[in-house]
């Protein structure tokens, strides 16, 4: 079985953006018990994504590449609305690769950068933009946020 060990933190500043090309995301949430499932189209690729429940910062993952077309039908009739819409940027920091999402559409202003890791407690160095840690807090789950929007939270 696949894990996924992933740590999540709120990015201070916009200087990650000289040190990639970002990428446009678009993804949508299935209605699953127990199970984040999505499918996503990036550039030309569309894939299906199925993670389990987080505990603490692991949790099972599997992703499958699916036809465009399959995926654009389930954007449009099958997935809960609205859709999460971001631009991801990868990044390479000594020796470690990391992810930063900005937020569009209901998500706007939100952005964040996450690390996956290869054990669980594994060091590694912060980039100068890494903020507060937000692993554990839910709300910032992609699968959480087109349910939640960051833009109706009073308490950022």
């Amino acid at each position: 079985m696949a894990r996924e060990i992933e740590r999540k933190f709120l990015v201070t500043d916009r200087s990650y953006r000289s040190l990639a090309r970002g990428n446009y995301y678009k993804q949508g949430y299935f209605n699953c018990m127990g199970a984040g499932v999505r499918v996503r189209i990036a550039d030309n690729k569309a894939h299906l994504n199925i993670k389990g429940p987080t505990k603490g910062n692991e949790r099972a993952e599997f992703e499958y590449e699916i036809p465009m077309n399959d995926a654009e039908y389930m954007m449009e009739h099958l997935v809960q609305w609205p859709l999460i819409e971001k631009h991801r940027y990868i990044i390479d920091y000594k020796g470690f690769t990391w992810e930063v999402d900005e937020f569009h559409g209901e998500n706007e202003g939100l952005v964040v950068a996450e690390i996956e890791l290869d054990k669980t407690g594994q060091q590694f160095p912060k980039p100068p933009w890494i903020g507060k840690e937000v692993t554990e807090d839910p709300r910032y789950y992609n699968a959480n946020l087109f349910k939640n929007p960051y833009s109706g939270w009073t308490d950022r």
